[in-house]
């Protein structure tokens, strides 16, 4: 039954496949272009010229982040990346780094600075840029390499050193990472390239680097992750839970397959069968059931109805409140009265949750059905090879009012009598409530002349799952249909 809150939502919808594979091969294309002016770059000169040296810097910068690219866009074309248990069962990741600064926002050129220390002199040389993102004044100077790990996080300085020391003394590129601490006590993630400037003996004479500052970046990957993991975990949780919902499910709800024949052991007084219909979206796990029992006194208790909500909330309370109905019935309740003892039940559970539920109670002996009903279609009778709905007793939603009062009927039944108990999710949700509903058992109703021609309560199960079972339903439906016998 679908909750009274239901309303239709736009769902985002996922980027067309098309448009990604646009943006991936206009990537590459960028990468191919991005190679070729990388080796107009490659000069003789480039060692002396710091023009150079700063554009073939930027261009290995440009090659990293057109490849972080291309990865991303692989992945949203691929989908999300399967994480392994480990993975997932990873602490809680840290809290991201506060939100960047107005001035953190501006063009790259504004976020990446040039340094370079003359071994032979002492001289030092910083750009205006790198000044700025150091948050150091230019009239203050740059700083030297043994001043630079005064401004670098602690956790980090040992990791910078060992760049400087294997690009000094070895001759090896520097390409890494570092954390900052601004005289303001701001966090920054710097990104450092370089390479050591040899003399005529091959001795370094001085390092250049081309820094930048790619917190905002980082911050977005971060970002990422955390999403991604989130997802994860929240997947597990989803699966988990509707593995429980499912064997709930399949605990509660009657085992058998087939006819069921009451009174055993007897003549056959009514012959059943019953049937649960799942959703379009079979993760959809709902609080519907059907049930058939019979009772110490011989006659048969015959029940169908619905929990609002999906998953192990609504499962679990499908079992409470079937629970609760055959007990109820087995201590000698009457449908009526039993209707408001559930409906009590369910306004004073833990969990609250609205409900609607049709209750019956055949007597083989008088052949009468004795029956109430909480806010839920009417049975259908089918005798002739006519149908009708019959006239409903007053009764609200299970859990919609305190202290509410269930009214019932008693409908005079014939050998060969059909009768069609059902949930109103049996068709698809194209109008709400009671239009819904209506058309649910008009549909039934119209399947009169082909129940006629059955043998068996199975047999027209059978029929309403071909004219049903196909159907895209926004909820999941059951069917219990009961045939009197002669």
């Amino acid at each position: 039954m679908p909750s009274p809150l239901f309303a239709d939502h736009s769902a985002d919808r996922p980027p067309e496949r098309e448009t990604v594979e646009a943006l991936i091969t206009q990537a590459r294309r960028l990468r191919g272009g991005l190679d070729a002016v990388r080796e107009s770059t490659v000069d003789t000169s480039l060692a002396t010229d710091p023009q150079l040296r700063w554009q073939r810097a930027l261009c290995d910068l440009a090659v990293h982040h057109l490849d972080d690219l291309g990865g991303h866009l692989d992945q949203l074309r691929e989908g999300l990346p399967t994480e392994s248990a480990d993975d997932l069962a990873e602490a809680e990741p840290p809290a991201a780094p506060p939100e960047p600064e107005p001035h953190e926002r501006g063009s790259l050129l504004r976020r990446v600075g040039s340094a370079e220390w003359n071994l032979l002199t002492d001289e030092v040389s910083w750009s205006d840029e790198l000044f700025a993102m150091f948050g150091r004044a230019p009239s203050d100077g740059p700083l030297t390499l043994d001043e630079l790990p005064s401004l670098v996080h602690p956790e980090d300085q040992d990791g910078l050193a060992t760049m400087v020391t294997d690009c000094l003394v070895d001759g090896r590129p520097i390409d890494g990472e570092f954390r900052i601490v601004r005289p303001d006590e701001t966090l920054r993630t710097v990104h450092m390239v370089g390479e050591p400037v040899l003399d005529a003996d091959g001795s370094t004479a001085c390092m250049w680097a081309v820094l930048r500052d790619v917190s905002e970046l980082r911050r977005s990957q971060q970002a990422v992750r955390e999403t991604r993991d989130s997802l994860h975990r929240e997947r597990q949780i989803a699966q988990t839970e509707h593995r429980l919902a499912v064997e709930l499910q399949e605990a509660v709800l009657p085992p058998w397959r087939g006819s069921l024949r009451f009174p055993h052991g007897g003549p056959v007084a009514l012959d059943l069968a019953g049937r649960y219909l799942p959703s379009g979206t079979r993760d959809l796990i709902g609080g519907g059931w059907y049930d058939a029992l019979q009772l110490p006194d011989g006659t048969t208790l015959m029940s169908v109805g619905d929990l609002t909500g999906h998953g192990v909330t609504a499962t679990s309370g499908m079992a409470m409140v079937l629970g609760a109905l055959r007990g109820m019935a087995v201590a000698g309740h009457r449908p009526g009265p039993l209707m408001g003892f559930v409906n009590q039940l369910l306004d004073t559970a833990a969990q609250p949750a609205l409900g609607s539920a049709v209750c019956g109670r055949f007597d083989p002996a008088a052949r009468t059905l004795e029956w109430a009903q909480a806010g839920h279609p009417a049975p259908l009778l089918f005798r002739g090879g006519t149908g009708r709905a019959l006239d409903p007793p007053e009764g609200v939603l299970l859990g919609a009012t305190s202290g509410a009062s269930y009214t019932q009927h008693t409908e005079q039944l014939e050998p060969g009598d059909l009768l069609v108990l059902h949930t109103d999710g049996l068709v698809p949700r194209r109008a709400q409530g009671v239009d819904a509903t209506h058309e649910g058992a008009e549909r039934l109703l119209a399947l009169a002349p082909r129940f006629a021609g059955t043998r068996s309560a199975q047999d027209c199960v059978r029929i309403v799952v071909e004219e049903f079972g196909t159907a895209e339903r926004e909820d999941d439906a059951c069917v219990l249909i009961a045939r009197v016998g002669d």
